[in-house]
């Protein structure tokens, strides 16, 4: 089937022979008549479109089979003559030669996940576009450095008011303090739905006992996987998520890497990228890490291999489902209060003395975080004294020993770049 907005073109392979099967509208009335017409052993082929999971969850209980597939996959972009009818018909040729990899269809719960974090998004975006025009408004008034540190908070509003513009510059800044109020209110609604699905997702908060990933990241991680254990390895994982290095390689020349595919989900990489930033400030063996990897490479390359390291490290942790080995049980907590917070829970009063007990406890575990790191630095120092002429990076020719643009940078920021 070439799905459409508005109709789809159908095409069947019988006996070895393609035929077209003329169009059917796309709505769920015609799409339903369509499914009992087929028999219970049929497969079906489409592209993902926007509306493609909806036509494949009304066709799914009347057929064997139902196939989502990529379009990159397919080959039909690169066909010399491409219309409805021929793309048709090439799917149900693909589809009966076996030459069709379906992507994985996520389950109810995973469709509803996506949906809030996907319009959660755009709403940010729009909100920071809202922002950016007061701020431009400012700018051209030759106002660059507001009196307050949060422009759009009690005290920044308050400035703002008394501020002497022009009318046309007013009516700019108070129609985008109107929007910014506006999303913040349907941004809050979407993350106390957000919330109340991760309270009750034991995976979410398994992910959440890593410092710096919060529900945001952890819910986008798994909007996007979806079920972990389908994936044998870190590595396909990784490459489904688009962190894998390129790899170009021809006849007697030496392969070599490059950037990352950026294949697959973009919003998960984003929420993967965003939490190694946070990751790195913590103390653990993913800072150490990070600090290896900043001295040969640069910033830049690290916090992108940090992500890579989070996305094998969710791996491991959901496949065996345990909890981060390194994390901070107080920090942890205090995510979590926060999550029933957003989710709508009654706010309580603080006993006498919790204030100082959570800070001395918060020290004492980032003291053990602190000595994780340097155990990982010590193991990761041993096993490079006993891996010296070994590997490809001993072998000349086989990989490149040019450093990268952030190398030198990074080795001035880094006292001892063995660990």
């Amino acid at each position: 089937m070439d799905v459409h907005r508005d109709f789809c073109e159908v095409a069947i392979v019988e006996a070895g022979e393609v035929r077209s099967a003329g169009r059917i509208e796309t709505t769920p009335a015609a799409l339903e008549l369509f499914a009992q017409s087929l028999c219970s052993a049929d497969r079906v082929a489409l592209e993902v479109t926007g509306n493609a999971w909806e036509v494949a969850r009304i066709l799914e209980p009347h057929v064997a089979q139902v196939l989502v597939v990529h379009p990159g996959d397919t080959g039909i972009r690169q066909a010399r003559a491409k219309t409805d009818r021929l793309d048709a018909r090439a799917l149900a040729k693909l589809l009966a030669a076996g030459s069709l990899d379906g992507l994985w269809m996520p389950d109810e719960v995973t469709r509803v996940l996506r949906r809030r974090l996907a319009r959660r998004s755009q709403l940010v975006k729009a909100r920071t576009r809202a922002k950016n025009e007061c701020h431009a408004a400012l700018v051209r008034r030759l106002i660059t450095k507001p009196a307050v540190s949060d422009l759009f908070g009690i005290a920044g509003r308050r400035w703002l008011e008394e501020l002497e513009l022009p009318v046309e510059e007013r009516e700019t800044i108070d129609g985008c303090l109107r929007q910014i109020d506006f999303l913040d209110r349907e941004i809050a609604v979407l993350e106390e739905a957000i919330a109340k699905d991760a309270l009750t997702s034991p995976q979410i908060r398994r992910l959440m006992t890593v410092p710096g990933v919060n529900v945001i990241v952890a819910a986008t991680f798994l909007a996007a996987v979806g079920d972990v254990s389908r994936f044998p390895s870190q590595r396909q994982l990784v490459g489904y998520l688009g962190l894998d290095p390129r790899v170009r390689q021809s006849g007697s020349t030496p392969a070599t890497h490059g950037r990352i595919s950026k294949q697959g989900s973009a919003s998960a990489r984003h929420a993967l990228v965003e939490a190694a930033w946070s990751v790195v400030r913590q103390p653990g063996p993913l800072h150490a890490f990070y600090q290896r990897i900043r001295a040969r490479r640069g910033h830049q390359v690290a916090v992108v291999a940090t992500a890579r390291k989070l996305a094998c490290l969710f791996w491991c942790m959901l496949t065996r489902d345990q909890d981060y080995a390194f994390g901070q049980p107080s920090l942890t907590k205090k995510k979590l209060r926060r999550l029933e917070l957003q989710a709508g829970a009654p706010r309580g009063k603080l006993k006498p003395g919790i204030w100082a007990a959570n800070n001395a406890m918060r020290t004492a575990e980032r003291e053990l975080a602190h000595q994780a790191e340097v155990a990982y630095q010590r193991t990761v120092a041993d096993w490079q004294a006993n891996s010296a002429g070994k590997g490809a990076s001993a072998t000349p020719g086989r990989a490149s020993q040019r450093p990268s643009k952030g190398k030198q940078r990074g080795k001035a920021s880094v006292p001892d770049p063995a660990l």
